[in-house]
């Protein structure tokens, strides 16, 4: 199995890996997993400024849970990733083009100006998410149980993901209509 797929696999689960490793182990075990995740994130994934973000506040946390041994710092470790892409998408609509525009780009390397504006609100519903995202789950990881941290770190916030990713196709496809539409028209 691919090495980026074992990553993000480990990723995805690792609310769950909190939840169930704190209530079998100590913290202190639980942060050399994440620690374990990091490197492993840092020897496979290409390098960006991103992924140094996040590795470094991960590193940070998993060193406190390390010499701590609590579970806090680990719990945070969502709260940081939600961070960590609102200041790469904020950052993005300073510094064009944005995120979404470059993924469109991919595509379509030829975007037209309308496609260009609307890449940047889609940015901009994107920072509105991982702000909300990551204050739900900072308030999660500090006011609720392991066990409701650990269901929305680990589920709720991927199914809101996925939403928001179907409600943009959604309405990309009208977008692309309408536009198309209008550049067609005489």
């Amino acid at each position: 199995m691919n090495a980026n797929i074992v990553v993000i696999v480990i990723s995805v689960l690792y609310p769950f890996a909190v939840w169930i490793g704190t209530r079998q182990l100590s913290p202190r075990w639980v942060s050399l997993f994440l620690l374990a995740v990091l490197l492993t994130r840092i020897l496979s994934f290409k390098k960006s400024k991103m992924m140094f973000l996040a590795v470094a506040g991960g590193l940070i946390l998993a060193a406190v849970a390390l010499f701590t041994n609590a579970a806090l710092p680990l719990k945070l470790y969502p709260v940081v990733m939600n961070a960590t892409l609102f200041l790469v998408f904020a950052a993005s609509l300073v510094y064009p083009p944005t995120v979404i525009e470059r993924i469109a780009r991919l595509k379509e390397p030829e975007l037209p100006s309308s496609a260009v504006f609307y890449t940047r609100r889609v940015t901009q519903v994107w920072c509105v998410f991982f702000i909300v995202n990551g204050a739900i789950a900072f308030y999660t990881s500090l006011y609720t149980s392991d066990a409701v941290w650990s269901l929305y770190n680990g589920l709720i916030a991927y199914f809101l993901i996925g939403l928001l990713l179907a409600i943009e196709y959604c309405v990309r496809i009208r977008f692309k209509r309408r536009h198309d539409a209008d550049l067609s028209s005489p």
